[in-house]
């Protein structure tokens, strides 16, 4: 099988994405799973750049890597300077990383724009640089920057800048669409006249300004070239780099071409998501191969066919990139749908039974009145509970009045006062005032209020509650035109630091709909604990 070898940028390109700043222990532990994922070149970022950034290669030296060569990056040598007088190529050399990547200016106009100097000029920074760096590595690989842009306007200067790295020793030639602008076509076309010309290796760095960059990668791939460059969920400057979460299943599955090794092809989707999560950002849903949407299926008839053979709906096994399959449910589903989110929670219910019809009317009544089970699986699941007749009632509501104060010097806040059931009082008490409890509770918002008040009461009863965090609070009025009487839809995302749930709640009243999606998240907990104790208790 023909391989090609990977060189991640996330931690020097990724990190110029707008919003990402890795704090150098973030760098350490990404480095680490790019290393036991099998990527072959990890890249540092620019020594020079910042102290941060220096004590990356120092620390990182510490750390055993088994499969990832680390590289510095930098320019080529300032214009009129000694190079050994240049601070970036010294600290290059002081990051004693093993291998060196260096890009150097391939566009004439931007060898007169950027740099001011003549091309004979930007020839001789070229060659000097990588001649003098060659000596202190086994891999130097030089990036020919804005390639396909000055192949366009000038192409024997494009290639003389590759000659001149060829002939000062680089070991690879990586052609960089910069700007993110060119086609796979042209890459495709442009990479065959190289190849005459150059016989040395030859690699891609896109950028997805044109949001082709993982196209113009493959094709280039097509082409020959042996050396991919591109970050893990194609984050980086402006619309990003080639992202390498697709860019690598891609080569294999597709293309039948070894990068990292095949085993390690399942590390994708979770090495996705830490870096997301180490990004401060919430991972792209649809992105190919490692998004939550990526095997996510809604319509009925699809489901139907996919239980009878996957490759119906979905190009590859979920499982093969460490991803998996998620059976919506909405107005659009079908049996099939139903049968499957049954058995994925593993109810055991025959097929004929009335209950599968009942569940989607009782679906589809509730989404017509504005409900939306995907991104509320946590209310699916006790809707199905209560349908099946399994869903113990944990408390009930007896009453609760909200007051919400406001005046010219402070912020809002607002109070609630709240008479809630529980059953094990209940069944200790004598007269019905004894078995309610009353309390009270404010916050910055109602929702807050309406949490403190609930927890004062329930976590006497279930100290579990204890562990609950909500982590987002999303409002979508649904119909605009009604004014004040619309219908609110408000989805809670909770946590336990362990589990990470949604849950939904519709009125025309958004401190009803927020009361529904709070108290199911508070009823789901107690669920899934009660599942567990059954389960450790056999």
């Amino acid at each position: 099988m023909r391989k090609v070898e990977i060189l991640d940028t996330t931690l020097r390109d990724g990190t110029q994405g707008m919003g990402i700043a890795f704090s150098l222990e973030d760098k350490l532990r990404i480095a680490q799973v790019l290393d036991d994922l099998g990527v072959h070149y990890l890249e540092g970022r620019w020594p020079v750049s910042n102290p941060k950034d220096l004590r990356f290669f120092r620390e990182i030296k510490k750390i055993k890597l088994t499969n990832s060569t680390i590289t510095a990056f930098s320019s080529t040598k300032r214009p009129k300077i000694k190079i050994e007088n240049d601070p970036n190529i010294q600290q290059l050399l002081n990051s004693q990383a093993a291998a060196f990547t260096i890009f150097g200016k391939s566009w004439d106009f931007q060898v007169f724009k950027a740099l001011n100097v003549s091309l004979e000029e930007n020839l001789e920074m070229i060659f000097e640089t990588i001649f003098y760096l060659k000596k202190y590595t086994n891999k130097l690989i030089y990036d020919a920057e804005h390639f396909f842009d000055g192949y366009k306007n000038n192409p024997d200067y494009a290639l003389q800048t590759l000659k001149t790295a060829q002939e000062a020793g680089a070991d690879v030639l990586v052609l960089a669409d910069t700007n993110g602008g060119s086609l796979w076509w042209e890459v495709a076309h442009i990479i065959k006249e190289v190849k005459k010309e150059i016989h040395i290796p030859l690699g891609i760095h896109a950028h997805n300004d044109a949001d082709v960059a993982v196209a113009n990668s493959l094709a280039a791939v097509k082409e020959g070239v042996v050396h991919v460059q591109g970050t893990i969920n194609g984050i980086g400057e402006r619309c990003g780099n080639a992202n390498l979460t697709s860019i690598i299943p891609d080569l294999y599955f597709k293309m039948g071409i070894e990068s990292i090794p095949p085993n390690n092809l399942k590390k994708l989707t979770s090495i996705s998501r830490l870096v997301s999560e180490l990004s401060n950002r919430p991972p792209r849903v649809n992105l190919p191969y490692v998004g939550e949407n990526a095997f996510a299926h809604k319509g009925g008839i699809h489901v139907s066919a996919l239980q009878k053979d996957p490759r119906t709906y979905e190009h590859i096994d979920p499982q093969k990139v460490g991803n998996k399959r998620i059976i919506l449910v909405s107005e659009l589903s079908g049996k099939s749908n139903i049968k499957e989110k049954i058995k994925e929670r593993g109810y055991q219910i025959d097929q004929d039974s009335p209950l599968y019809r009942e569940l989607l009317e009782k679906i589809k009544q509730l989404e017509a009145n504005g409900y939306h089970f995907e991104g509320a699986e946590a209310s699916f699941e006790l809707l199905l509970k209560k349908v099946l007749g399994q869903l113990k009632e944990y408390f009930s509501l007896h009453g609760f009045r909200v007051l919400t104060w406001k005046n010219s010097h402070e912020s809002a806040w607002a109070e609630v006062n709240i008479k809630i059931e529980v059953p094990e009082k209940i069944a200790q008490a004598r007269h019905l005032e004894e078995a309610i409890e009353h309390t009270s509770a404010d916050g910055n918002g109602l929702v807050e209020a309406l949490d403190k008040a609930l927890r004062k009461v329930l976590e006497k009863f279930y100290p579990s509650l204890k562990e609950v965090k909500l982590t987002d609070y999303k409002v979508r009025i649904l119909n605009e035109q009604a004014g004040t009487r619309a219908v609110t839809r408000v989805l809670i995302y909770s946590t336990d630091g362990q589990k990470n749930w949604g849950t939904v709640g519709v009125s025309e009243n958004i401190i009803e709909a927020s009361w529904i999606a709070l108290t199911e998240a508070f009823i789901y907990k107690l669920v899934k604990d009660e599942e567990k104790s059954e389960v450790i208790n056999g």
